[in-house]
């Protein structure tokens, strides 16, 4: 009798498993290069919901990406269920624009929320003789792999001073993980990168033999006019002590943010939503970008549309 009890056990045992399997959500967030703050901010999130994925049914996983324009098409196609991406991308694809123009606007992509600001910062070797934008002339300039957010940044920032890219410059299509190495083996003049700040990768080009300085973006009023995600901003030197600038460095920003498409389910957007934000000082923690986050400023910077699940925790706790 006992045996026939221990196997029923055993039976009841495995079904039990084998249906909280069953109810397991397994999503992968999109983030970008090891280097940069999309991938342990995704990492962040990931660990957050994982804690409680006894409650909500959720297990995450991170993968590191070419950044915004490849999370935002994975995560349209399905391959991802979340993603990191800059706020310039999300209004474009949602409204049909720069990488989007062909397919026409991606009305099933999504907003969370905002991140971290983003500065679009350009890295020069000070024997390359580059003191402005217009100095790109001629250089070898990396201006971003393909499917990055800072690749389309850089070329609009040649476009708006009346570079042509692809015949003014010898440009180059690097992870932002390798333009640092490139320019310190005076393989490249300068390079483009968008982030927030402090940076690994900067804080590398920085530190090498060959010295560097942050040349200025400004001029851009023509840009920020057209394309309102940006605004002007500043890069703070003190992040960069071996850098050869003295004082704050003129730039223009976009907002980092966390999407998703109408494809996941609200149950799951609400769980993850949730426990980024009831654990933001957590969160916090993890970067110096962080640093000054808030509630209510990681619900700005968004073109598409709220998904259920976020708006549901926002109206909970009263942001919406």
């Amino acid at each position: 009798m006992q045996k026939y009890i221990a196997f029923f056990m055993i039976v009841l045992f495995f079904l039990g498993n084998s249906n909280s399997f069953a109810k397991t959500s397994f999503v992968t967030i999109g983030t970008g290069g090891v280097t940069g703050i999309y991938y342990p901010a995704g990492g962040a999130i990931a660990k957050l919901i994982n804690k409680k994925r006894k409650k909500y049914g959720i297990r995450a996983s991170v993968e590191s990406t070419a950044g915004s324009v490849y999370n935002i098409n994975a995560v349209l196609s399905g391959d991802l269920e979340f993603g990191i991406a800059q706020s310039d991308r999300q209004y474009q694809a949602y409204n049909g624009l720069a990488e989007w123009k062909q397919r026409g606007k991606q009305t099933d992509l999504r907003a969370i929320c905002s991140l971290h600001p983003e500065i679009i910062t350009l890295v020069a070797a000070i024997d390359g003789k580059i003191s402005s934008l217009k100095n790109l002339k001629g250089k070898r300039v990396n201006l971003g792999d393909h499917g990055s957010g800072h690749r389309g940044n850089a070329i609009e920032i040649l476009n708006t001073i009346g570079i042509n890219w692809k015949n003014d410059l010898k440009s180059e299509a690097l992870k932002a993980a390798e333009a640092p190495k490139m320019l310190q083996d005076n393989r490249i003049d300068a390079f483009f990168y968008t982030v927030g700040h402090p940076n690994g990768a900067i804080m590398e080009a920085t530190a090498g033999k060959r010295k560097v300085l942050f040349v200025p973006i400004n001029g851009m009023e023509a840009l920020i006019k057209k394309s309102p995600y940006y605004a002007p901003t500043k890069i703070n030197i003190s992040d960069y002590p071996m850098a050869h600038n003295k004082k704050n460095v003129d730039s223009i920003g976009v907002m980092t943010t966390f999407v998703t498409s109408t494809k996941v389910s609200a149950d799951v957007v609400y769980g993850i939503t949730k426990e980024l934000f009831d654990n933001l000082e957590e969160f916090k923690k993890l970067h110096k970008a962080f640093a000054h986050l808030t509630k209510e400023s990681m619900l700005s910077g968004l073109s598409a549309p709220l998904h259920p699940g976020a708006l549901r925790y926002f109206k909970e706790v009263g942001l919406k």
